[in-house]
């Protein structure tokens, strides 16, 4: 059994460490949301903190981690008689990204349950992690459904299971964890609101701290044993002051002072809803308990707006999380007049005053190698890009603020992922039919399945009055939901663009669309060109805030190199394709038409925007020409493409969803 990394031996990280400490002790402020860059201890810190939890017990042979002094009244494996129990360590459960809802939640034997009415159930992740963590690495990469049962079962403490009238509930009781990674996407707003508390986190700077996580992560990795001999006695008294808060939590005094100043600082910076004011009472409460204290001061309810708060302001997906804290002094100091004496029995050197800091030994840090993304993470306008930046290149401009546009989606039925768009066959929507499982059965058709055994109850021998069903007769229902599609820009960046109102106007228009493709949960991917060639801006991805930077620092001249442009997307497409064969596509071409350098371009421009048309590719032009002369380019490469076009001038509000929506022509067949 591999031993992990000591949660004291992590280096920085302070808020990160608070934050997950704060839940230990009090498991009701709702769990940690970890956003940050790659190599910053995330999941280093998440897992080390299981073995800082004290033990539980249990009732012997209960797959439900039953409290034998409270036996769970609705146990499946129950009932329980009080009494003695057996105690082991708290668990640590990972649920993967790619798991299935029976293994979250458990799975029902439905052919037992209609043939014997018996409630046979296999247990999932969530009842494993009951009185324990749950941990998800890259949440933000979770399929919504599972997101939403595994937030249900944390706000309600209670998992149930559901299929054909057959049910099952047990307690599920946890600390979700969550951590992610903002460049590959974000969580919605919703999902967002549930996690307790979201702390940000960034690898250290000071090249001695780095060269002390380093330093630690080699000790480790060499003898794991020999390293956390070294944190035992840091460890053991990290796991005796979570038991003493634990202890203290329930005396802590939550005064009308305190309570005034968290919903006054709720309502200063505007949060949605009164989930903030509860987390915050908790957190402040917590955080009170953590330092040894019965009085919540100013100091914790501080210290817990920072935590509670930044993730709760955002109002769309290109808000940088954050909080004002000179607001929120001001906010604190306004309503602070009724602040509690902490007395004698204050806040000591150790347990530190309001917002009390995790033990930091002498600052050693986690046990992931802090790393930066490449050149590629912040293209900056003054970077070179293929394509040439020459003396004709101007400056980015300013994207003009975006608007709502309707819903976008690709034609037919498809297959993919789970979202919000396209029609798509699903395991979650409405039921259009039945058909035999192919593998594991998963969503219970129960007429079609009763109307497959019924014929053959004499041949079988039924005497009482149960159904006899065999696996043959078993049938999955067919389900029709939506899915999320791969939404690529190909965006003009040459001369012909460059004029100012008109550039900002095109961003504007393709930030709207980023935003709905955020909503609709798509990837996106952007491809420019100008100069001498195109380039990939973006790599297909589901952070369309990072598409959003790419855009606004988009700088424009040169040439128009429409043929390289439409040649780079549909590479681009052919590689998705292979990586997602059940993604589908939809292309939106934003040019005005014209196409110069080289031999031939308008015509090899042509030839290439048949490619896409032969593919069936879903495609619309966004026709950018301007001016008293129009050549109608654009709307000739639309032809070409085998998709619609229109107009700048039309591309507010309503008119490019009206386009958009339903892409007709040749765009019919499934794309990559």
């Amino acid at each position: 059994m591999s031993i992990p990394f000591p949660f004291t031996a992590v280096v920085g990280q302070d808020d990160l460490r608070l934050a997950l400490l704060l839940n230990a002790v009090s498991p009701a402020v709702g769990g940690v949301l970890v956003r940050g860059e790659k190599g910053t201890a995330k999941s280093t810190a998440v897992r080390a903190l299981s073995a800082l939890l004290p033990p539980v017990t249990v009732v012997p042979g209960c797959r439900f981690s039953c409290d034998p002094a409270a036996p769970d009244r609705t146990c499946p494996d129950g009932p329980h008689e009080p009494g003695g129990g057996t105690e082991r360590p708290a668990r640590m459960v990972e649920l993967p990204v790619g798991a299935s809802e029976d293994r979250l939640v458990g799975a029902l034997d439905i052919e037992r349950a209609l043939s014997e009415g018996v409630k046979a159930f296999e247990p999932g992740l969530l009842a494993d992690a009951h009185r324990g963590i749950l941990y998800v690495d890259e949440v933000n990469l979770l399929h919504d459904h599972l997101v939403d049962l595994l937030l249900d079962a944390a706000a309600m403490g209670a998992s149930y299971v559901e299929r054909e009238g057959v049910s099952v509930r047990h307690a599920a009781r946890f600390l979700l964890v969550g951590t992610m990674n903002p460049e590959e996407g974000e969580l919605r707003p919703q999902l967002l609101d549930r996690f307790g508390l979201t702390v940000e986190v960034a690898a250290s700077r000071e090249p001695d701290e780095r060269v002390e996580v380093v330093r630690r992560r080699l000790a480790h990795d060499d003898d794991p044993a020999a390293f956390a001999a070294r944190w035992a006695d840091e460890e053991a008294a990290v796991r005796a002051r979570i038991v003493a808060a634990r202890e203290l939590l329930p005396s802590v005094r939550l005064g009308d002072g305190a309570l005034r100043q968290i919903a006054a600082t709720c309502a200063a910076f505007e949060v949605d809803g009164m989930r903030a004011d509860i987390v915050m009472a908790r957190t402040a409460t917590a955080l009170a308990a953590w330092a040894g204290r019965t009085d919540v001061l100013a100091e914790d309810v501080r210290q817990a707006a920072l935590l509670a708060l930044p993730h709760r302001r955002r109002r769309n997906p290109f808000d940088a999380p954050g909080l004002d804290e000179d607001k929120l002094d001001e906010t604190l100091e306004e309503f602070g007049d009724d602040e509690p004496d902490p007395g004698p029995d204050g806040p000591d050197d150790g347990g530190g005053g309001g917002g009390g800091q995790p033990p930091a030994g002498d600052g050693p840090q986690g046990s992931e190698v802090p790393a930066r993304g490449g050149a590629g993470d912040g293209e900056g306008a003054g970077e070179p890009r293929p394509g040439g930046a020459g003396a004709g290149e101007q400056s980015p401009v300013r994207a003009a603020e975006p608007f709502r546009t309707k819903v976008l989606s690709v034609p037919g039925v498809g297959e993919g992922t789970a979202g919000r768009r396209s029609r798509a066959r699903t395991e979650h929507g409405r039921t259009t039919g039945a058909h035999r499982p192919r593998g594991t059965l998963t969503r219970l058709h129960l007429a079609a399945t009763v109307q497959a055994a019924a014929p053959h109850q004499r041949a079988r021998g039924r005497s009482g009055r149960g159904l006899v069903v065999r696996r043959d007769d078993l049938r999955q229902a067919a389900r029709e939901g939506r899915e999320g599609n791969l939404v690529l820009f190909v965006v003009d960046a040459s001369g012909s663009m460059a004029a100012r109102q008109r550039m900002g106007a095109v961003k504007g228009a393709v930030l709207s669309l980023l935003l709905d493709a955020y909503q609709r949960r798509d990837k996106v991917g952007l491809v420019t060109f100008r100069g001498s060639g195109a380039e990939v801006a973006l790599p297909p991805t589901s952070s369309v805030d990072a598409a959003a930077a790419r855009l606004e620092s988009l700088p424009t001249g040169g040439r128009t190199p429409l043929a390289a442009g439409l040649l780079k997307a549909h590479d681009v497409l052919r590689v998705e394709r292979l990586r997602d064969p059940a993604r589908r596509a939809l292309v939106v071409v934003v040019t005005d038409g014209r196409a110069t350098g080289g031999p031939e371009p308008v015509a090899l421009a042509g030839r290439a925007a048949r490619l896409f048309a032969a593919e069936g590719i879903a495609s619309v032009v966004v026709d950018c020409e301007s001016g008293p002369v129009r050549l109608g380019l654009a709307g000739r490469l639309a032809g070409e493409l085998g998709g619609g076009a229109v107009t700048l001038d039309a591309l507010r509000a309503d008119a490019i969803a009206g386009l958009v929506r339903d892409v007709r022509g040749n765009g019919t067949r499934r794309a990559a």
